[in-house]
C-alpha cells in the first residue's frame, strides 16, 4: 500500500500478469471465465461515511462472496494497525478472518478495493491456483481479482497529487488498466464510467493502449506496416527466436516451418504452420485469430 509515498509507474510485471491471465483460463475454463461477465456494481460495495463501519465492512465483504461465488465462505471482519493493507487467515474455512487497516476506518469508500484482493486470496486458495513467491502470488491475486470483475475497485483507490499518494495492490496502475482492457476486450464493458480517480481513467487509458498492442503483433493480421516487414524478413531466414519479438519459428518433425506466438486474449502460446493467411483458434479462451502466417 502506497500511502503519501512514491508510486510505481509502468510494467514492470508485465509477463507475470500475462502468466496470470493464461494461468486463470486454464484452471478456471472457458464456461467459468464467462459467468464473471458482470463487475461488481458499484451501489453493491457503496460505502458511505456515515455507515456502521463494522456493519458496512461484512456487508461488502459479503457481496465480494457473492461476485465470486463463494457461498459457503463467511468473512469476519476487523481492523488493526498494520503495515499492509490487509490480511486473510487462508484455514480450512467456512469462516475466515480479514484484517483491514486502521487506515480504511477513516477512508471507507476503498474498503471494498481491499476486500475484492482479500477475498480472492480466499478464492484462489479455494481452487488451488497459486504462483511460488509471495510477489508473484500477489501479482496472480490482484490479476484474477481484476480480471473476473472486482479489481477495477483496486485501481480506482489510486489518487495521486502533488502533495499526496494511495494506491493500493501490488500491480503498478498502468497494469492494473492493462487487466480491465482485457477484460473489457472479452466482455465488451466499460470500466472507466465508474471510476471517481482522474488518475484512474489515465491509467486505464494507458493500459488499453498496451493492450490493443497484443492484437497488432505478427502474424496477426491486425499487425502493422512495419511488423509485417520485420516478421517476413524473420521468416525468409527462418530464425528460431528472434530478438525483441513475441513470436518464434521451429521446425515441426516433417520439415514444415510453424510460428509460435500468444493468444492476445489469454496469451497461452499457439503454434500454426507457416503457408500464408489462415484462421487458428485457440483451444483455451476459443478466440479465433486471423493470420498471415
Amino acid at each position: 500500500m502506497a500511502n503519501d509515498g512514491p508510486v510505481e509507474h509502468g510494467y514492470p510485471h508485465l509477463e507475470t500478469v500475462r502468466a496470470a491471465i493464461t494461468a486463470l483460463w486454464k484452471r478456471l475454463s472457458y464456461d467459468t471465465v464467462q459467468t464473471f461477465a458482470t463487475s461488481v456494481a458499484p451501489a453493491d460495495v457503496a460505502f458511505c461515511d456515515t455507515d456502521d463501519l463494522h456493519l458496512g465492512a461484512q456487508r461488502v465483504a459479503r457481496e465480494m462472496v457473492r461476485h465470486y461465488r463463494l457461498p459457503d465462505a463467511r468473512m469476519i471482519v476487523g481492523f488493526r494497525a498494520m503495515t499492509h493493507a490487509a490480511n486473510v487467515e487462508l484455514a480450512a474455512g467456512p469462516e475466515y478472518f480479514v484484517e483491514l487497516n486502521d487506515r480504511f476506518r477513516a477512508h471507507r469508500r476503498d474498503i471494498g478495493a481491499a476486500l475484492a484482493h482479500e477475498v480472492m486470496h480466499v478464492y484462489l486458495h479455494r481452487l488451488g491456483l497459486s504462483f511460488p513467491g509471495t510477489r508473484d502470488n500477489e501479482i496472480l491475486t490482484d490479476t484474477a481479482a481484476t480480471y473476473l470483475g472486482a479489481g477495477w475497485l483496486l485501481l480506482d483507490a489510486y489518487r495521486e497529487d502533488s502533495a499526496s499518494s494511495q494506491k493500493l495492490g501490488y500491480l503498478t496502475p498502468e497494469e492494473f488498466g492493462y487487466v480491465l482492457a482485457k477484460r473489457s476486450l472479452v466482455f465488451g464493458e466499460d470500466p472507466s464510467v465508474w471510476f471517481t480517480s482522474p488518475q484512474a481513467y489515465t491509467a486505464y487509458v494507458k493500459g488499453m493502449a498496451r493492450a490493443r498492442e497484443d492484437e497488432q503483433q505478427p502474424p496477426l493480421t491486425a499487425a502493422g506496416w512495419a511488423g509485417r516487414r520485420r516478421y517476413a524478413r524473420e521468416r525468409r531466414q527462418a530464425a528460431a527466436s528472434p530478438a525483441g519479438v513475441p513470436y518464434a519459428f521451429s521446425p515441426d518433425g516433417g520439415g514444415q516451418l510453424r510460428v509460435s506466438f500468444p493468444c492476445p486474449t489469454c496469451h497461452q502460446k499457439i503454434r500454426v504452420p507457416v503457408r500464408g493467411r489462415m484462421r487458428a483458434r485457440c483451444g483455451v479462451c476459443r478466440t479465433v485469430l486471423e493470420c498471415d502466417t
